[in-house]
């Protein structure tokens, strides 16, 4: 019986032996089992990046949507909410440098320059820089404002300079620029408008007309008959014919007026601006410019020319990529022609190319203390 019970089990040990041996039947089922294995993994693989590139155009395309509904959207927005050109035309919420006091010009290099605060208007202070020529920087030394007040009276010019969009009298451009007339033997008077740099108050073309207004005024008074020239870059000059043409009309002139980088007026500035990228857009006048005439701002240099009578010296870079280098020699030529002018001289002076001085470097000129002789 125990013979028979062992005989038994070495068969069934044989048998499970001979079935775990792949017979030829089942060689061929898993030979096709691994060659159907690689291919689905190809297929795998190939859905993967596939599916990266459909995600990554999807996402692509969702964004181009986005842009365009922007760029279309942008100029109903604008129309419907005039501030915000206004705001792009001011641009005084730039504050470049960002990180200077302006109670310390000091700090800027200009060791003989005094802070004054005046106040043109009720709720409206302007803060006011005051350069002493160079033949005075060794007596200005710790002296306080009455001291600079009062030297306004010396035999010295006068250059009230108006400064333009973004910034405050503490750009990097501006202070090379006072210290230029400063060693030339002006003294130089700047101030923030309303609105800008440490000035307090809301800013408009009419406000910064009478901020300039009350500045030259407060200079006339304590300078005698030194003779005070008014000089406006960019978006100054259309401050700077404002008054100017207010000062004639009340026939207190000055004794010329000094325009860098120039327009003719606002709209055609905003129209031949490089970064005005809706200038081909359809109704781009009535998205854009009218909504900056709503606002009450106009810079009208063309027009104020023709009621100015003072000296006109106008400069101008061919590389200017902010105000085109065209609208400075459309206005020289509108201002040449005026009969306001018969008396007067009126001067354009361009800078080359090659020069490099663009929008705010004319200050580097080695030939400027010769053209403002």
């Amino acid at each position: 019986m125990r013979k028979r019970n062992e005989s038994v089990t070495v068969e069934h040990e044989r048998a499970a032996a001979a079935a775990a041996v792949p017979g030829p039947l089942d060689k061929g089922c898993s030979l096709r089992r691994s060659l159907r294995l690689p291919a689905s993994a190809a297929a795998e693989g190939m859905k993967r990046p596939l599916g990266r590139r459909y995600g990554l155009w999807f996402r692509l395309r969702k964004l181009l949507l986005w842009l365009l509904g922007m760029y279309i959207a942008i100029p109903f927005l604008v129309k419907l909410c005039p501030a915000i050109q206004a705001k792009l035309v001011f641009l005084n919420f730039v504050r470049v440098p960002y990180f200077i006091d302006l109670k310390r010009p000091q700090d800027q290099g200009l060791n003989h320059t005094c802070n004054y605060y005046l106040q043109p208007e009720e709720d409206v202070t302007i803060g006011v820089w005051h350069t002493v020529p160079a033949a005075l920087w060794k007596n200005a030394r710790g002296k306080d404002q009455p001291w600079f007040e009062e030297a306004l009276g010396s035999s010295h010019p006068v250059i009230l300079y108006l400064h333009g969009n973004a910034g405050t009298r503490g750009g990097d451009h501006r202070v090379e620029l006072y210290k230029v007339l400063s060693s030339l033997g002006y003294h130089v008077v700047t101030f923030d408008y309303r609105g800008w740099g440490d000035s307090i108050g809301s800013p408009s073309e009419r406000g910064m007309t009478y901020d300039a207004l009350h500045v030259f005024d407060w200079i006339k008074a304590r300078s005698g008959d030194n003779p005070v020239y008014i000089w406006g870059h960019s978006l100054g000059t259309g401050v700077a014919t404002n008054l100017v043409r207010r000062l004639c009309e009340r026939e207190t002139p000055p004794d010329a007026l000094i325009l860098e980088s120039p327009f003719t007026n606002i709209r055609e500035e905003a129209r031949s601006h490089p970064f005005s990228i809706y200038r081909y857009f359809p109704g781009f006048d009535w998205f854009f410019l009218d909504p900056i005439t709503t606002s009450g701002i106009k810079f009208a240099n063309d027009e104020n020319v023709k009621y100015i009578s003072c000296s006109l010296l106008i400069l101008h870079a061919e590389d200017d990529p902010v105000v085109p280098f065209h609208l400075g020699k459309k206005l020289y030529n509108i201002a040449a022609t005026s009969r306001s002018f018969r008396d007067y001289k009126v001067q354009f002076v361009p800078f080359h190319t090659d020069l490099g001085y663009r929008h705010k470097y004319i200050y580097r000129s080695p030939e400027l203390p010769r053209i403002l002789r």
